[in-house]
C-alpha cells in the first residue's frame, strides 16, 4: 500500500462528490440493536455520518439500509436480500451513484467530520482512491473516497465477500489523521458495546 499521507493534507478536491453509507447490518455484536439509530453526542450514528458528508459538500447521499424519517435529501435503497453483506450493499449503492467520486462509509462513525472527508478527497486526487488508517496504520475499509467508475468495475469483477478483498487490490493511498489533543479519533466505530461505551465517553450524558 502507498505511503500514508500526513494529517492536514491540503489539495484540490478531485471533482463532483457523493457518499454511500452502508447501514443495513444486523448489529449482531450489539445484541441485534438498531446500530445506525443509536445515539452518540446528541445525534444518531447514521445522522452524524450524513452530516459529515453534507459538510464535505456531498451532492448525493445514498444510504443502503432501512428508510428513516426526518432525513431529507437522502436516497434510501436496499440490497437484495437485505442484510446480504457489505459487498452486495456497495453494489446496490453504486447502482444509484452519479458523481465521479464517492465516499464509502460505515454508518457507525460518530466522530467523522467534513474536514476528514475533505482530506480524503484531496488525497485521492490522481489516484484510484484514498482510505483512512487508524493510529496503528490499519486501513478502515469503510472510510474512504474512490473514483466511482473504478469501484463499479472492481465490484462487477469481484467474486468474494470481503471489503478488504474488493478494495485492497485498488491500492488506495492511506491517509493518517491524528486527532488533536483531547479530540476523539475519526476512525472510532461502534461495533460492540465496549466501542459504544467508549464513544459515549467522549460525550458524557448521552445514553
Amino acid at each position: 500500500m502507498p505511503r500514508a499521507a500526513e494529517a492536514g493534507h491540503e489539495g484540490t478536491h478531485p471533482g463532483p462528490f457523493g457518499i454511500i453509507i452502508l447501514a443495513g447490518g444486523r448489529g449482531s455484536r450489539l445484541g441485534g440493536r438498531d446500530k445506525p439509530g443509536l445515539m452518540v453526542g446528541g445525534s444518531t450514528l447514521l445522522g452524524s455520518v450524513v452530516a459529515a458528508g453534507t459538510a464535505a459538500g456531498a451532492g448525493q447521499v445514498i444510504v443502503v439500509g432501512p428508510e428513516r424519517p426526518g432525513m431529507g435529501g437522502v436516497t434510501f435503497v436496499s440490497e437484495q436480500p437485505p442484510g446480504a453483506g457489505p459487498v452486495p450493499a456497495l453494489r446496490r449503492g453504486l447502482a444509484e451513484a452519479s458523481p465521479a467520486w464517492m465516499a464509502v462509509l460505515a454508518a457507525d462513525l460518530p466522530f467523522l467530520r467534513g474536514a476528514h472527508l475533505g482530506a480524503l478527497r484531496a488525497a485521492a486526487e490522481g489516484r484510484r482512491g484514498a482510505i483512512l488508517v487508524d493510529d496503528a496504520g490499519q486501513p478502515q475499509w469503510l472510510a474512504g473516497v474512490w473514483r466511482t467508475e473504478t469501484l463499479r468495475n472492481a465490484a462487477a469483477a469481484y467474486e468474494g465477500t470481503s471489503m478488504r478483498g474488493l478494495l485492497g487490490p485498488l491500492r488506495p493511498v492511506p491517509v493518517s489523521l491524528t486527532p488533536a489533543s483531547g479530540e476523539p479519533p475519526a476512525w472510532l466505530d461502534c461495533d460492540t458495546p465496549e466501542d459504544l461505551d467508549r464513544a459515549r465517553g467522549w460525550n458524557p450524558g448521552n445514553g
